[in-house]
């Protein structure tokens, strides 16, 4: 597995426009992948819970951190 980290300073009202502007391109994401069908599962509620709750904050412009980890296992996908 490698991890990769990506962090965002997060100090004026553009940088919380586009923080903001993320967190709601993954939750549109994620709802629309989960309303496909396709990841239908607890989890996948779940995560679309903690994205609800990281956009709806990420509303108040605020200065702050985003910090994105991406794990990359070395299991391959299934055809």
């Amino acid at each position: 597995m490698s991890r990769h980290v990506a962090s965002f300073e997060i100090d004026s009202k553009t940088d919380s426009y586009a923080a903001r502007r993320i967190l709601e391109r993954v939750y549109d994401t994620i709802r629309e992948e989960s309303s496909s069908g396709r990841e239908d599962s607890d989890d996948t509620g779940e995560l679309l819970e903690s994205f609800k709750t990281l956009r709806d904050a990420a509303k108040r412009p605020t200065a702050g951190k985003l910090t994105i980890t991406y794990e990359q296992y070395d299991d391959k996908f299934e055809n």
